[in-house]
């Protein structure tokens, strides 16, 4: 392998998908590169609970017969990692967790079906928190995954373990998923770019469900064209989703170009106050600074009930996680302990060995606040919140076209710090959650560094406008590097 095939790492999805058009390398030699990058630096992160190696092989061999043929699919040949949420059919998938660990699925999600029939090569599955519940990935059956700036910190929770493997160029794009901000505060804490669409706009079709009100499927890549590329091919109609939503989906590779000129950027006034880090803030503020030297414009906007977001999820979430997680009772698959007594033994046991204690907190919590006497209280009333925090957003964008602020309070916490405290934890997606309420689109964007840990920029659109999240992001992009920026340890 020539010395210009070391470095294909460094490349963008997109910068692959030149080289592949271009004859430089080939789609076996792309995947074998990064296979022995993964086997070789993947130990100082635990970024993947799966890797499958002679499948992408053989993926490859395919991929580059379809090349040479004039065929193939617009992501053709290009690797790719899929979050341990998604079924694989062939291929195990835990979802984080011990009650899954011996589960494999017989059929493909829709995410993975249609990127397959795009052509990437699918490279594995990373590690993620158990059940996609946690902002620290260290709730994992599996172990922590550590984050490529400092193996001391977290990465970032649920999709903890696609961000690592981005950042880490051990792959250049991974899907994940996103229920409070588990795509975004991901990203952000890695350097990397995510995504979180409009809720009904990907299909939640064989992905494992947390909080199916919640849920979306979304990508983490190094920058908005990669982003662009992958949404465009996992965006659709599907009707064996009940949730998805049936509305044209743009070009969103075309649509990059347009300038920001005139665009109307909100700033919101609850993100900037005393639980934000005061160096994020700066940072934050400085990229704004930078759309607004583009052509944007900038304006404070007030969301009202926003800091009733984290609550009002807290008592959401946990519902729908109880009433999903019911199935996982060592009847039918998963995890089934040994010699029960009875049937209720079974179940017991079986639930209380394949569960780690987060996921025992929220089904407890949701199991609560469902029951007789509490659900008008509890649950009942969280909807109605719920629904003025949606219509807080609505009036914001009738004045402006994106909302700007942080993505994260914070740069990368250490592991171990937060873990015993479940409510420090629970507001690291304070400024994240809101887009899940209301069903919004919602993008992280790397916007520099405090002590040496990455930041990120935190858009928000109106429904089904992804398309402007990706256009304002890539002509970020244009203007300054920190998407470029590498972990030392991983260039």
């Amino acid at each position: 392998m020539s010395d210009n095939h070391q470095e294909l790492h460094a490349r963008s999805l997109t910068e692959l998908a030149a080289g592949l058009d271009g004859g430089e390398f080939t789609s076996v030699e792309l995947t074998q590169s990064l296979l022995e990058r993964i086997a070789r630096l993947d130990g100082q992160l635990n970024a993947f609970i799966t890797v499958t190696a002679d499948e992408a092989l053989a993926a490859a061999e395919r991929a580059d017969e379809a090349r040479a043929a004039g065929t193939g699919g617009v992501l053709n040949g290009l690797p790719i990692v899929h979050k341990d949420i998604f079924c694989t059919s062939g291929v195990k998938t835990t979802c984080g967790s011990r009650m899954l660990d011996n589960f494999v699925s017989p059929y493909d999600a829709t995410v993975v079906e249609k990127l397959d029939a795009a052509g990437a090569i699918f490279l594995g599955k990373s590690n993620m928190d158990e059940f996609a519940m946690g902002s620290s990935n260290e709730t994992s059956y599996f172990g922590p995954v550590n984050n490529p700036w400092n193996a001391e910190c977290s990465p970032g929770g649920s999709s903890g373990g696609s961000a690592a493997a981005v950042a880490a160029r051990l792959a250049p794009a991974a899907t994940g998923t996103d229920t409070g901000g588990s795509i975004r505060q991901p990203a952000a804490l890695t350097g990397t770019v995510g995504i979180k669409p409009t809720y009904g706009r990907v299909s939640r079709y064989g992905m494992i469900a947390f909080a199916s009100s919640l849920d979306q499927a979304g990508v983490i890549t190094r920058t908005a064209e990669d982003a662009a590329r992958m949404l465009g091919v996992m965006a659709g109609f599907d009707a064996r989703d009940s949730t998805s939503i049936d509305h044209p989906v743009p070009d969103y590779v075309a649509g990059l170009s347009k300038s920001v000129k005139g665009l109307r950027v909100g700033v919101v006034r609850q993100h900037f106050d005393e639980g934000l880090d005061e160096q994020c803030g700066v940072r934050v503020h400085e990229a704004i600074a930078v759309l607004e030297s583009l052509g944007a414009t900038t304006v404070e906007v007030d969301l009202p009930n926003l800091d009733l977001s984290v609550p009002t999820y807290y008592v959401v979430a946990p519902a729908e996680c109880s009433s999903n997680l019911s199935r996982f009772d060592g009847v039918r698959f998963g995890h089934r302990a040994e010699n029960a007594e009875d049937l209720m033994d079974l179940y017991c046991r079986s639930r209380g060995e394949g569960f780690g204690d987060e996921v025992k907190r929220r089904i407890m919590t949701g199991t609560y606040v469902l029951s007789a006497g509490y659900y008008d209280a509890y649950y009942l009333k969280a909807q109605q919140v719920r629904h003025l925090i949606a219509d807080d957003f609505k009036k914001a964008f009738s004045d402006v076209d994106v909302i700007a602020g942080p993505t994260s309070p914070t740069p990368a916490f250490r592991l171990g710090d937060k873990i015993d405290d479940p409510i420090t934890m629970y507001l690291n997606d304070i400024y994240t959650i809101g887009a899940n309420l209301a069903g919004l689109p919602g993008m992280s964007v790397p916007c520099g560094f405090v002590d040496d840990l990455p930041v990120g920029l935190h858009l928000v659109a109106a429904h089904f406008d992804e398309e402007t999240l990706l256009q304002c992001t890539h002509q970020y992009q244009q203007h300054t590097d920190w998407h470029l920026a590498c972990p030392e340890a991983f260039k």
